[in-house]
């Protein structure tokens, strides 16, 4: 009988689940069931879940579209047509393939970022859902693109020396069809700038190989266009199935990269390519007088190379000169390493590159033609994208690279181009201040102040009402290596949130020090771009065991997965100064003040621990403010039904340092230095030398951070004199410059000028004048003063006389 109630208590809970479907429901968590992400982990899908909330692979592409990408999880009915409907407006044509698998075909976009899309087998209901990551072109792997051989060629043909066959390649079995087209498209930008009419366009040109091979290769002998057509002066290649009309949008494709059009412009071009890219060189600069000038408003350039690298909230490598990838910086010779400052620039949506030689100096443009430059458009576009002059790559094409083709590439006139995009000298440059969690866990405020905090709970770790930044962490207690639990915990999980931004949590996982980063409660693959543009925030993460959380306030987060603990840096700009607090401290440049509670009680550093045990209970988050994901019965259990500060876990709060315990000789012998005590503590706490070593050398790359941040002043940079050279390119405090003059020409003023303490150069500003104008001055001088004296002697003689 009790068996029979148990069955039919089964069979009406599953009657129940089976009448709540995904359908359109999408990310709700419905009464006896779910259709949110969290739902695999929880168990408590509704049948249909996957059926309705689609996955897709690959989930990412260029923003160009063209990407076929198969549904997973679902069979269709062969006959079914497939419809895909982008942003609820942009649709495309999909397929169901011989074996029932659903394919839709990415469409072009104008922006970068997750796109939500739904499916539709009838044209009417869409009511499947997924989405698709839009990617900037120039970050997607080159195996998912069109690829000019010997991009040079293409580039420069036409211009003396250069011409012949051009080739292009790709990987055939992308494209779904036996024979292509290959096809020319050009970019423009029309409508006066800065206002609403301000549009971007791609435009089908023409057909450069109709209906060939669809073997991975073509090749043709470019010749001169005529008027409209060679009015388009950049854009890029495609190839697509032979049987889609030419110039047909969002059919499946593989795109080359943005390039300048030298194979296809006009024959006044190949005649003279010099005057003719003079003549749209100064076009452009009379263009760049009339529009608003965006330099004021820009963020300077870090002074040194290891500033740029060091502030990751702000700043982030440019794939185009990456000293990790071997410093091929194509377009900024002498460069090893560039950055582009991450967020575009308040009013007009700039961008900014700074640029270092292998000595860790800036170059500028004053001095090469390799200097770093800012940008009228953002290499990586700005949000919300769409329109001029933020769309992601092709804004930055029209304003920043075709324009370098024109006065420096193509015509030696580089003149022109630096007056409008001369380098930021870094006199303004203020880096920021940082925050570090290591180990388990202990904690470097942003004024420096120390100390070690064992609870188990959620935390705030930092929060700032002024920009409405919001990080906390979740602690857990620590194992030993035979499983048993020890008296001290860990940084396990670290959510974040800025204004209205997505959250982004990032947690360690089974796997050792790799880490999973969540998104709105929805994990993120990173398997595919390694760089992705969230609704107000930025996430990077090349590897599993790093990611970088950026924020348009400035602020940075770096997480690192160590010795099997997470590491956490937050970097602030100067501008959170007396606008923060949490477990982190007050930024403020007191460290007495750090320690100071959420009613405003301040707890001394050198506190007992027992203190500041209490002190860090009192920031535990309540669970309306919580941003964490509770996607597991252990987290529900622990973390969101249990207390947020869990009183009953005391943690072990100090070590014996026993002679006979024979860690403790290993343990001295490797803690000694920067972290020192961090490390002991660790290493004997937890009975394991790694964690130590790992705790030592975290706290040893915070102090390194620490070093790389450090102020340094600059004088800025000081020109040649005309008729004359200078020695040296580094602006920085002590460095010296030193002038000489041409042939026939004399010094007037500083030989030699030093940058001083107080960012000015010593001396006076150094001239070279002609050995001629410095006769006729000193002989005019002589002449003078002859007279003056003839006066004087006369004047003498004619009192004498009197007398």
């Amino acid at each position: 009988m009790r068996l029979l109630f148990i069955l039919l208590i089964w069979i009406q809970m599953f009657s129940h689940t089976a009448a709540q479907s995904c359908e359109g429901r999408c990310g709700e968590k419905l009464a006896v069931c779910s259709c949110h992400s969290t739902c695999d982990a929880l168990m408590d899908c509704c049948v249909d879940f996957k059926e309705f909330c689609l996955e897709i692979s690959p989930h990412s592409g260029s923003l160009l579209g063209g990407t076929d990408f198969r549904i997973l999880n679902v069979v269709f009915d062969p006959s079914a047509t497939l419809t895909c409907r982008f942003k609820s407006e942009i649709v495309t044509q999909g397929f169901v393939d011989v074996d029932g698998v659903g394919h839709c075909v990415s469409p072009m976009l104008f922006e970068s970022g997750w796109i939500p899309f739904e499916v539709s087998t009838d044209g009417v209901n869409y009511n499947r859902a997924g989405r698709w990551l839009s990617a900037h072109h120039s970050k997607l792997d080159v195996a998912f693109k069109l690829l000019l051989v010997n991009g040079t060629q293409w580039q420069y043909y036409g211009t003396p020396g250069v011409g012949g066959v051009l080739l292009m390649v790709w990987n055939a079995s992308l494209i779904n069809a036996e024979r292509v087209n290959v096809e020319l498209w050009g970019y423009e930008e029309t409508g006066e700038p800065y206002s609403e009419h301000w549009q971007a366009d791609w435009t089908y040109l023409y057909t450069v190989g109709k209906d060939v091979l669809n073997n991975g290769a073509f090749s043709f002998t470019p010749k001169p266009t005529e008027v409209p057509l060679s009015n388009w002066h950049m854009g890029s290649m495609r190839v697509s199935p032979s049987t889609k009309p030419d110039g047909a949008q969002n059919v499946n494709a593989l795109w080359s990269g943005a390039h300048a059009l030298a194979y296809h412009l006009e024959e006044a071009f190949r005649r003279d390519s010099a005057g003719w890219a003079l003549g749209k060189c100064i076009l452009w600069d009379e263009e760049e007088k009339r529009i608003p000038n965006f330099l004021s408003e820009i963020i300077d350039c870090p002074c040194t190379l290891a500033q740029a690298r060091a502030d990751t909230g702000r700043f982030h490598t440019d794939y185009g000169c990456d000293i990790e990838k071997g410093s091929v910086c194509t377009y900024h010779p002498g460069a090893v390493h560039c950055v582009r400052a991450i967020q575009g620039s308040p009013a007009y949506a700039a961008g900014q590159q700074c640029c270092y030689d292998s000595t860790g100096a800036q170059v500028l443009t004053g001095d090469s033609i390799g200097g770093s430059t800012p940008d009228r458009g953002h290499d990586w576009g700005a949000p919300p994208y769409q329109k001029p002059p933020r769309i992601p790559g092709f804004s930055h094409w029209k304003y920043d690279v075709i324009t370098f083709y024109y006065c420096c590439l193509w015509s030696d006139n580089c003149d022109y181009y630096f007056t409008h995009r001369p380098s930021s000298d870094c006199r303004t440059y203020q880096p920021p201040k940082a925050a570090s969690v290591l180990g388990d866990p202990h904690f470097i405020t942003f004024d420096g102040a120390t100390y070690t905090f064992n609870g188990k709970g959620e935390y705030v770790l930092l929060q700032s009402a002024a920009w409405s930044l919001s990080v906390q962490g979740r602690t857990g207690p620590m194992k030993s290596e035979n499983g048993s639990v020890i008296m001290a915990t860990r940084l396990s999980s670290v959510a974040m949130k800025e204004m209205d931004s997505d959250v982004i949590e990032v947690r360690l996982t089974d796997r050792l020090d790799h880490l999973q980063v969540l998104m709105n409660q929805e994990e993120l693959s990173f398997s595919e771009q390694s760089w992705m543009d969230l609704k107000g925030v930025f996430v990077f993460s090349a590897v599993p065991q790093n990611v970088t959380v950026m924020f348009p306030s400035g602020a940075g987060v770096e997480v690192r997965g160590r010795g099997g603990v997470m590491a956490l840096t937050v970097l602030l700009p100067l501008e959170f100064n007396n606008h923060t607090q949490g477990l982190l401290g007050k930024m403020n440049d007191n460290p007495a003040d750090d320690l100071t509670s959420s009613d405003g009680v301040i707890t001394p550093a050198n506190s007992s621990p027992q203190d500041i045990f209490t002190f860090g209970a009192g920031w535990a988050v309540s669970n309306e403010s919580s941003l964490f994901t509770y996607d597991s019965q252990l987290l529900l259990n622990e973390y969101h039904f249990g207390p947020k500060h869990d009183p009953s876990f005391i943690p072990s709060f100090s070590v014996t340092e026993d002679p006979s315990d024979t860690l403790l000789e290993p343990t001295l012998r490797m803690c000694s230095g920067v972290g020192a005590e961090f490390c002991k503590y660790d290493a004997l706490i937890s009975r394991s030398l790694e964690l130590g070593n790992s705790t030592l050398l975290t706290q040893r790359s915070h102090a390194a951070t620490m070093q790389d941040l450090q102020l340094v002043v600059s004088c800025g940079w000081l020109q040649p004199p005309r008729r004359g050279h200078k020695e040296g390119t580094l602006y920085l405090q002590g460095a010296k410059i030193s002038f000489s003059c041409d042939h026939g020409y004399c010094l007037h003023g500083s030989q030699e000028r030093v940058c001083q303490e107080d960012g000015q150069w010593s001396g006076n500003d150094t001239h070279c004048v002609s050995d001629n104008i410095l006769g006729i001055a000193l002989g005019s001088a002589a002449a003078v003063l002859t007279l003056i004296i003839m006066v004087v002697a006369i004047v003498l003689h004619s009192k004498k006389q009197k007398r």
